[in-house]
């Protein structure tokens, strides 16, 4: 079971998806923060200027409103105090392309929507382990 402070940011603007990805992790012991898309997440991103302000692991949609996921995933690499926090994508983009340049670009992980929670449970726990 994770500790009460592991912090997950969820980028997700389907509301639907957000709702049952915000129930399953919280359910498991997650606090979950929510970027509803490409805007607000880069605002998170600017916000987290020092560690203690970073979460635990990011789960990233790729289609998004204002800033795609992989337009994202770039700028919060850039940043020095989140080059060590996981981020795993989330997506309905299944294409070899599209896999290949988030991982190019520093996503930890890839799984695609439809998604089954309990796989998903065990790749965010795989990464939070070794954190």
């Amino acid at each position: 079971m994770p500790s009460a402070t592991a912090t997950i940011l969820m980028v997700e603007d389907e509301e639907d998806i957000a709702f049952l990805l915000r129930f399953i992790l919280e359910r498991s012991g997650y606090r979950v923060e929510h970027a509803e898309d490409g805007k607000q997440a880069l605002e998170r991103i600017a916000l987290g200027a020092s560690s203690s302000q970073v979460p635990a692991l990011v789960l990233l949609d790729i289609m998004l409103p204002y800033h795609d996921g992989l337009e994202v995933l770039a700028r919060l690499r850039a940043q020095p105090v989140w080059e060590d926090v996981p981020v795993l994508m989330l997506t309905a983009k299944a294409r070899e392309a599209d896999i290949v340049r988030a991982l190019e670009l520093g996503a930890d992980d890839y799984v695609t929507k439809p998604f089954q929670p309990d796989e998903l449970l065990a790749r965010l726990r795989r990464f939070l382990r070794k954190r």
